[in-house]
């Protein structure tokens, strides 16, 4: 049995890469972009207005009550008109370019517009209300670096730089595997000795918020089964994660199996609560990387988000999230030789992000997870005083 962090050192150590795919705009959110990107043009392009109004040459302005002709009008989206006598002025939309000779832009709320003559109602700055050209960045600048994950954000510069379609890295063929004949399908109404299989929706369900699909595959408690469902899915999954059948139990016959299929045991078991029992390990002929977690629903939960995740960043973008600090609002001891994960609410309080402890009745507790934003990590033999700092792994989206 290895320590917790020896555990996740272990498991980035052995992140993988699953190549690259073409995609259109439209279908790259949520992908991790595979190729720099840079303006083919200025930001903004051309003097861009950004309010309503008139368009002057600053030196025109005699006094805060100048007067001046209206030559034309300049709408966003039509070439760009030129002033001829600088004495006069251009009306202009937002958005559109700033005429030749004019240098100036001056909102209709600070005008009076009679009789084709704009009159000035306030004090003027020279070169106020216009997006400079090149301003936000210059042709050829690197606008997107590679490795990070396509929000909503990045698909309008995107769309800005003429990105119809752009590299991104595939994601990984991910098979979801649960184990044993005390499980039944979710309509099915279990027998007293049966339960209804939750850990595989729950994974399955937590690879769509990143993103990505999923097969979900059950084996029972057969050997030769499982042996023939594993060896199948080593040549069609990048990813096998597993639930159940890697403890010490009669029926648990994943790991003898592995070692049959000369699947690599990087570990067996961490000094962690829950999912003391994890084991990780890989394929190499068909470079298949295996996680095979606890069947308790709170472990299977815990060591998805605790090492996978992790795992799945490492190997997609090439970096780790920072973890995040919170202060815990009442006392807390681990008076064991394990890493503890300790499900927790937060709270906002005096702007501070703060955890209230989440009461859970073991590993098996499944509703105790919808209580709670994540875990507090917890090391061996520390006593948490309240007011301490202690990090934190959120497992929903947080503010």
């Amino acid at each position: 049995m290895i320590a917790f962090e020896k555990a996740l050192e272990l498991v980035l150590n052995n992140s993988a890469s699953f190549g690259e795919v073409t995609l259109p705009l439209d279908k790259a959110v949520g992908r991790i972009l595979a190729e720099d990107v840079f303006a083919d043009r200025d930001f903004p392009p051309f003097n861009r207005a950004t309010k309503d109004g008139i368009a002057i040459h600053y030196e025109s302005v005699s006094n805060a009550f100048s007067k001046f002709k209206i030559q034309d009008t300049a709408a966003a989206g039509s070439p760009q008109l030129q002033l001829f006598n600088t004495s006069d002025c251009i009306e202009v939309m937002t958005g559109a370019m700033v005429p030749i000779n004019c240098d100036t832009v001056i909102m209709y709320e600070h005008l009076v517009i009679e009789s084709g003559f704009a009159t000035l109602l306030k004090p003027v700055k020279k070169g106020q209300n216009i997006h400079v050209k090149g301003s936000d960045e210059p042709k050829g600048v690197k606008v997107l670096e590679r490795g990070i994950q396509i929000s909503a954000s990045e698909i309008g510069v995107l769309a800005s730089v003429g990105k119809a379609v752009l590299k991104v890295k595939k994601n990984p063929r991910i098979s979801i595997v649960s184990t044993g004949d005390e499980l039944v399908n979710v309509h099915e109404f279990p027998k007293a000795h049966q339960i209804r299989k939750s850990n595989s929706h729950t994974l399955k369900a937590a690879l769509i918020d990143k993103g990505i699909a999923s097969e979900m595959v059950h084996i029972p408690d057969e050997k030769v089964k499982t042996k023939e469902v594993i060896s199948k899915l080593l040549l069609t999954s990048d990813v096998i994660l597993l639930s159940g059948g890697v403890s010490k139990g009669k029926y648990d016959y994943l790991p003898e199996v592995f070692e049959e299929l000369n699947i690599t045991k990087v570990f067996h078991k961490v000094r962690q609560r829950p999912g003391k029992p994890f084991w990780f390990g890989s394929h190499e002929e068909s470079k298949t990387t295996v996680f095979g977690f606890p069947g308790n629903p709170v472990s299977t939960f815990a060591n998805f988000n605790i090492y996978f995740l992790p795992w799945l960043d490492k190997s997609l973008m090439g970096v780790v999230k920072k973890e995040i600090t919170v202060i815990l609002e009442e006392e807390f001891e681990n008076t064991t030789d394990l890493t503890r994960f300790i499900r927790a609410k937060l709270v906002l309080k005096n702007g501070k992000t703060r955890a209230q402890l989440i009461e859970g009745n073991g590993s098996g507790d499944l509703t105790s997870l919808t209580k709670s934003d994540g875990f507090l990590k917890v090391p061996p033999n520390k006593k948490c005083i309240k007011g301490a700092k202690v990090s934190f792994l959120p497992t929903r989206r947080i503010l």
